[in-house]
């Protein structure tokens, strides 16, 4: 993995904003998201993508300024290079969402 990027928005409409951006910005791919109930006294979503470390810093740029348009954005960063442990969490985040894609195609 050359880099991860996460982005947690408030609500999900300013998620799903931040990954349109962030996917239209660069080639990235969605590797996991997770919600969390009451951080903040409000529901957050936080973006995994993944990519190239150029590529994922152009897309989380992208994703923050857009999603600050039409919500809050509590916190993104960049992890380039991220150590072979990180890859691990990738890989779990990985098979949750594809989890969560069978659940709801069924």
């Amino acid at each position: 993995m050359a880099a991860l990027g996460l982005i947690e928005a408030v609500g999900f409409t300013t998620a799903i904003t931040a990954l349109d951006a962030a996917a239209k910005a660069a080639d990235i791919t969605l590797v996991g998201y997770d919600k969390v109930i009451g951080a903040g006294k409000a529901i957050t979503v936080t973006i995994h993508i993944a990519g190239e470390v150029a590529a994922v810093k152009a897309s989380v740029e992208a994703g923050v300024i857009a999603a600050s348009k039409v919500g809050t954005v509590l916190a993104h960063h960049v992890i380039p290079r991220p150590h072979d442990e990180v890859d691990k969490l990738i890989e779990a985040f990985k098979n949750n969402l594809k989890q969560r894609k069978t659940k709801q195609s069924k």
